[in-house]
C-alpha cells in the first residue's frame, strides 16, 4: 500500500531523478532487436530488464498495456509482475491503458487498475475523458482513496484527435481546455492541504506545438503533472518542450520509449540513453 498521494511521490521523484519517464513498449520489432522471442517469456525478460536497469535512474516507467494484452492471459500475468517489480524497486509505474467508460463499467476499470486490492494497480493510470469528464468520477474517487494518480488525455499528437480536442463549445471554450479546467479543480483540495503537486495530471503531446496556448489551456494552473510523450524518436526536443509548455514546464514528465529502448539490451546502454535525455531535460529547466 502507498502512504502518500501520488502527486507528492511524483514531485519527489522528479526533483531527485529528473523529468524523464521511460516507456516500456515491447512490440514485436523491439523484442527481435533485443534477440528475444515474441512470446510471454520474451516479454517478461524485456520488461524486467528495463526495470532492473533504470531503477534509481529515472523518475518513472510507463508500460503500454496493449503490448502485454496482445499476448492474452500470459501477457497480463507478465504485466502484474512488471508492476510488482517496479514497486519493489522503488520506481513509480504509470500504466498507459487509456481507460474510459461510464457507470459500473468505469467503476470496474477503477477497481482493476486503481485499487490496492488489485495486482494490476500501478501508481497511476492514463484515462480518456471523451465520454465526458464526469464519467471518470469512479476512477478519480478510487485513485484518491488509494493514493494513486491519473493522467487524463487532453491534447494528443495524432491528427485525428484535433477534431474533438480542438473543438469549441457554445462559449468558445476548447474541449481540451475544459478537460484541463476540470483536472485543476480536482487538484485544488490536495494543493490546499499543502501537497507540492496534485495527483490528477494531463496528457499533452510534446509535439503539439503551441496548441495549448492557442486553445486556452492554463497549464501552470493545473497544479498537477503533465505527461508529455514525444521526446526522442518522435522528434520533440528541448525547444519544442519550451514552446509547448512554457511556464508549465516544471510539471512536465517527458516520456520516451524508442530512444531509450533501442539502446538495449545491455543495461549500461539503457542507462546511458536515459541519462542523455535526463541531462537534456535538466538543461532546459535549469
Amino acid at each position: 500500500m502507498t502512504t502518500e498521494p501520488f502527486g507528492t511521490r511524483l514531485a519527489a521523484a522528479m526533483a531527485h531523478y529528473g523529468q524523464l519517464c521511460v516507456g516500456i513498449d515491447p512490440h514485436a520489432g523491439l523484442l527481435a532487436h533485443w534477440g528475444l522471442a515474441d512470446d510471454a517469456g520474451g516479454l517478461r525478460t524485456f520488461a524486467l530488464r528495463v526495470i532492473e536497469a533504470l531503477a534509481g535512474q529515472v523518475a518513472a516507467v510507463k508500460p503500454q498495456a496493449a503490448f502485454f494484452e496482445r499476448h492474452g492471459s500470459a501477457g497480463i500475468v507478465v504485466l502484474e509482475e512488471v508492476i510488482a517489480a517496479a514497486r519493489a524497486a522503488g520506481l513509480l509505474c504509470i500504466l498507459d491503458a487509456k481507460r474510459g467508460d461510464i457507470g459500473t463499467t468505469m467503476d470496474g476499470y477503477a477497481q482493476a487498475y486503481l485499487s490496492d486490492r488489485s495486482p494490476l494497480a500501478p501508481d497511476a493510470l492514463t484515462l480518456s475523458p471523451y465520454l465526458g469528464f464526469g464519467a471518470l468520477q469512479p476512477a478519480l474517487r478510487t485513485a484518491a482513496d488509494n493514493d494513486r494518480g491519473v493522467f487524463v488525455l487532453a491534447l494528443t499528437s495524432n491528427p485525428d484527435g484535433r477534431g474533438i480536442q480542438h473543438a469549441r463549445d457554445a462559449n468558445g471554450v476548447a474541449v481540451a481546455a475544459t478537460v484541463a479546467q476540470a483536472a485543476a479543480r480536482h487538484n485544488a483540495a490536495e494543493l490546499a492541504d499543502g501537497a507540492p503537486m496534485g495527483s490528477v495530471g494531463l496528457v499533452v503531446g510534446a509535439t503539439v506545438g503551441d496548441a495549448p496556448s492557442q486553445l486556452g489551456l492554463d497549464l501552470p494552473a493545473l497544479g498537477g503533472p503533465i505527461l508529455a510523450p514525444g521526446i526522442g524518436a518522435q522528434g520533440a526536443g528541448g525547444a519544442d518542450l519550451v514552446r509547448t509548455f512554457g511556464a508549465g514546464l516544471p510539471a512536465v514528465l517527458a516520456t520516451s520509449s524508442r530512444a531509450v529502448l533501442q539502446a538495449g539490451p545491455r543495461a549500461g546502454d539503457l542507462v546511458r540513453a536515459a541519462g542523455a535525455l535526463t541531462a537534456e531535460l535538466r538543461a532546459i529547466t535549469a
